[in-house]
């Protein structure tokens, strides 16, 4: 039976390669296309997908995989491969480099290992039950800051925010010392390597989510949904650093109801 370490070492290699693919085509004026919710893809997220895709093939052959770009393969299998080939491909098309590759594994329902590679930062980020979280290589943890009034807000979209928490986007304007829009998953891992504290994205997909859990849990912090749920699920995402998860669910309560 292969260990969660070596699910771990695997993932970190798979989007190693996967984010080597994609560097190839960043800042060369590639292509982008409009898909049927109107974001964009261009062939290095596809091209990053197949051999994410190919490479759990040729080692998983009986896993399960659920990809943005192609959908998902469905087995018999309590392990599931979820994978974002770029997370955060507006940035990719324009040249920022917050953008990376995510590779998370599901096992029997339960997210239990998270890879976040950013290959124009030389940065990964990867997690996996029991094993902690590991910032290129050395250990990762959330911030120790407990008041709101002094943390770090990051966040994607302000006018999604706005219309989405019309009431709670404008008191986590108010309250927190700092706001800065570093968004996609490189919001959440700002949290989770204690460069900031809460991370808010209003429009989240599973392949958005899955890599994410494992990461904030292991290293002391907290992933979920609006109203505090642990799940990949939710449509959008909320990443704490622990100790400021309830004042945060408290402003997000002015907006989202808490569940029955």
């Amino acid at each position: 039976m292969t260990s969660t370490r070596a699910f771990l070492d695997f993932a970190m290699d798979a989007a190693w390669q996967a984010g080597r693919l994609a560097l190839g085509h960043f800042q060369v004026g590639i292509a982008a296309e409009k898909k049927a919710d109107l974001s964009p893809v261009t062939a290095a997220d596809r091209g990053a997908e197949e051999l994410l895709r190919r490479l759990i093939g040729q080692r998983f052959p009986d896993h399960a995989i659920l990809g943005e770009e192609m959908g998902t393969a469905d087995k018999d299998s309590a392990y599931r491969w979820i994978l974002d080939p770029i997370d955060g491909t507006r940035s990719f098309v324009r040249g920022v480099p917050l953008w990376g590759v995510l590779v998370g594994l599901e096992v029997s329902g339960e997210m239990v290992v998270g890879v976040a590679n950013f290959p124009a930062l030389g940065e990964m980020v990867a997690a996996a039950a029991g094993e902690g979280c590991r910032w290129n290589g050395r250990p990762a943890r959330v911030s120790p800051v407990s008041r709101i009034e002094e943390a770090l807000v990051v966040f994607s979209d302000p006018r999604t925010l706005n219309e989405r928490l019309p009431h709670a986007w404008p008191r986590f304007l108010g309250l927190s010392e700092l706001q800065r829009g570093w968004s996609d998953c490189y919001a959440h891992c700002l949290v989770a390597t204690g460069r900031a504290e809460i991370a808010l994205d209003p429009i989240m997909s599973p392949w958005d989510c899955a890599a994410l859990l494992p990461i904030l849990r292991e290293a002391g912090g907290t992933f979920g949904d609006f109203t505090g749920r642990a799940t990949i699920d939710g449509g959008n995402a909320l990443s704490t650093n622990d100790r400021l998860l309830e004042a945060a669910l408290e402003i997000l309560r002015l907006d989202v109801p808490a569940p029955a």
